[in-house]
């Protein structure tokens, strides 16, 4: 099925110049690619310029306008250059005028058009503003954004914060599926819930490059991220990152990647929580362990859209810790 009409920016492996191509589907998409660069379209994948992953339905739909494509033909391959660009950018330091002139110089040299072609990557890389941190300077990165947000950290931070604002606003909204004997009890634990998010900002931190505290942050002080691999895996098989302080199109990008619960949210945490308070009988609900795997990097993982499964994770609260343990009372004789 087609949705909207999406403007892409669209290249082939072989060659810099990029095309302006709109489409609906994934397949539409393909269909003109392949038109416009001439080539078959079976066998041909669209994958994303950045990182070269490639691209399903379901991720195509989630892509913000403008995204930058490579077409690839039957038998052709795409590993994207950013993330090794990008931190070659962040080792030159100081020097980044001077890897830039040496770059240009070497595109000069007519006798090596691999060469040429991966020069032009790396110019297309490095032509961006990662270590800028204040609007005036980098506007591009901030357009389309309120005037409020003055520097790129605090939009990353409101970022981050939307998302827990948005799984706060889920837990508060399953109240009318708690038992009406319960509901004044849940409603009680929302409200220490609320108190504790907003002592600590909503936790707009991890994505801050600016945190002091290495391990209240999901980036590196460059503002890089990598993906923690599926729900069900320690580690990306594909390997990755993104840093969304770097240009306005890795920012809007980022806004794809999710910020997901290993033990799932929806189906286990929240209603595990209400069945908690209905069967007390007396007993305190532990409504800091809650808290924890809801909203804190105890049960969260940055993950790409890619690496994003969407199964039952079949994973389940540890009934130990739903409720506190009662303080154990000793006679004296």
């Amino acid at each position: 099925m087609s949705g909207q009409l999406r403007a892409f920016r669209l290249r082939g492996v072989g060659g810099a110049q990029k095309f302006g191509v709109a489409a609906g589907s994934l397949r539409g998409l393909l269909r003109k690619g392949c038109r416009l660069l001439q080539l078959p379209l079976a066998g041909s994948r669209l994958c994303l310029y950045e990182d070269g992953t490639e691209l399903s339905e379901g991720f195509f739909r989630a892509l913000p306008p403008q995204t930058e494509l490579v077409l690839l033909g039957p038998g052709e391959t795409w590993r994207g250059c950013f993330g090794d660009v990008g931190r070659l950018l962040a080792a030159a330091g100081g020097q980044r005028d001077a890897v830039v002139e040496a770059a240009r110089k070497l595109l000069s040299d007519e006798l090596a058009p691999q060469r040429q072609k991966l020069l032009v990557d790396l110019l297309h890389n490095l032509d961006e503003n990662i270590l800028a941190e204040h609007r005036q300077d980098d506007q591009k990165w901030f357009e389309g954004l309120e005037s409020r947000f003055k520097n790129k950290s605090s939009y990353m931070r409101y970022s981050c914060e939307s998302r827990i604002r948005s799984y706060m606003k889920e837990v508060s909204g399953f109240i009318s599926n708690v038992h009406p004997t319960a509901r004044d009890a849940y409603k009680r634990i929302i409200d220490l819930m609320l108190e504790k998010l907003k002592s600590v900002k909503y936790n707009g931190c991890y994505f801050d490059r600016r945190e002091e505290e290495e391990a209240a942050r999901l980036c590196t002080v460059e503002g890089w991220f990598s993906c923690q691999g599926p729900f069900d895996s320690d580690y990306c098989p594909c390997k990755h990152s993104i840093n969304p302080y770097s240009n306005r199109e890795s920012r809007i990008l980022f806004s794809t990647w999710n910020l997901d619960h290993i033990i799932e949210k929806k189906r286990t945490v929240v209603p595990e929580l209400a069945e908690a308070v209905k069967t007390r009988d007396g007993r305190e609900v532990n409504w800091e362990y809650f808290y924890q795997l809801l909203f804190t990097l105890d049960n969260l993982k940055l993950v790409h859209i890619a690496c994003h499964k969407k199964t039952n994770h079949n994973l389940s609260c540890d009934k130990t810790k739903i409720y506190r343990k009662r303080k154990q009372t000793h006679k004296i004789s």
